[in-house]
């Protein structure tokens, strides 16, 4: 029987699209890539667009993605942000469609204008199926297209990789920022944060993931605060990596102002770390309310950082029961799992 051929829309370059590539080839797929962002991946074939550096460049795309789609003929086709690769493949007109949202796609971007949202709908009215990994993003999308059908699937955990290991061999007073360096994730307020939480517990340490574009920035912000010491950029890690630094730490801070379920917090909780958040939807569907506190807010975020640190057996079992729940409903296989049911159907439903 002839493997199912998937056409897939996204960076190449993110690793949430490399993980959905390598778990729908692990299913049976073959995996073709449309790409503006190349990156390799194993037993990946990809067609790369020319690059796009504005928002705006993403409609003189159309035809490319177009012709690439006509000249790959896959059986199914996913893109992967609404309103990048979405739009394309919505433009390409192949079906059966897939429309992954990732957040701001859905929760921002229409909001910015009355033509982004229309472009917005226009793609979701198209799509077969549109997955998102948190309720308030399927609702958005539900809202901008009413009647398009929709599936809650998280990105999912490979918990393998991201496992508690002892709290007491942890480092005292380490925590973990795993968002990358962009407006929206507000890594100035955690770095403020832990200048005040400095003042009370002078051993309080910071590890900061991800990497981005406000990397100079944060640099200097760290050096005005005095926090060289207390404060190591790693930038963007693999998966080992983040692994490696998740097990030093015993809490996890993540206070973007807008967001859908964060993978990296997923991680974090698979990881027994007691998490901080911003009070968002998506985070409410995981965390307990005294792990919340609002985006932005400097000192609500010191304070809670310092409950935690002045009550450790606190924070350890806020850890333990984060990691109990990403056991019970976050693992990666059982998300992929229903995704892949859901494409398979819609390929019967097609008549392939």
């Amino acid at each position: 029987m002839t493997a199912p051929h998937l056409g897939l829309l996204g960076d190449a370059s993110s690793v949430h699209v490399q993980r959905w590539a390598r778990e729908m080839r692990a299913r049976g797929w073959r995996v073709s890539l449309v790409t503006a962002r190349p990156a390799p991946i194993e037993g990946v074939s990809q067609i790369v667009l020319r690059p796009v550096r504005r928002a705006s460049d993403w409609l003189w795309r159309v035809g490319e993605a177009r012709r690439a789609l006509t000249q790959l003929q896959p059986d199914l086709v996913h893109a992967h942000y609404v309103t990048s690769y979405g739009y394309l493949a919505a433009r390409a007109g192949l079906q059966p469609l897939v429309l992954t949202a990732w957040g701001s796609d859905l929760l921002v971007t229409p909001r910015q204008s009355a033509l982004k949202r229309w472009l917005t709908a226009w793609s979701l009215r198209r799509a077969r199926l549109v997955t998102g990994d948190s309720r308030d993003l399927l609702a958005a999308a539900r809202a901008l297209a009413p009647g398009v059908p929709t599936q809650l699937v998280h990105w999912g955990v490979e918990r393998s990789r991201f496992a508690p290991v002892p709290w007491a061999d942890k480092p005292a007073a380490e925590a973990v920022s795993p968002r990358n360096w962009e407006p929206n994730y507000r890594i100035d307020v955690v770095l403020r944060a832990l200048a005040q939480v400095r003042a009370v517990r002078p051993e309080a340490r910071l590890h900061l993931l991800g990497g981005g574009p406000l990397e100079a920035d944060l640099r200097a912000l760290t050096g005005q605060l005095g926090l060289q010491d207390a404060v190591r950029l790693h930038g963007r890690l693999d998966d080992a990596g983040m692994a490696a630094v998740l097990a030093r730490c015993k809490l996890s801070i993540s206070v973007p102002e807008s967001d859908a379920t964060s993978v990296s917090v997923l991680e974090s909780m698979a990881c027994g770390l007691a998490v901080i958040a911003s009070d968002l939807p998506a985070n409410r569907d995981w965390l307990a309310p005294e792990a919340l506190v609002a985006a932005g807010d400097v000192a609500a975020l010191a304070a809670r950082w310092l409950a935690l640190l002045q009550d450790d057996g606190r924070a350890a079992a806020l850890g333990a029961a984060n990691a109990e729940r990403i056991a019970r409903d976050g693992d990666r296989r059982v998300q992929m799992d229903a995704i892949d049911a859901a494409c398979r159907r819609l390929l019967q439903e097609a008549g392939r």
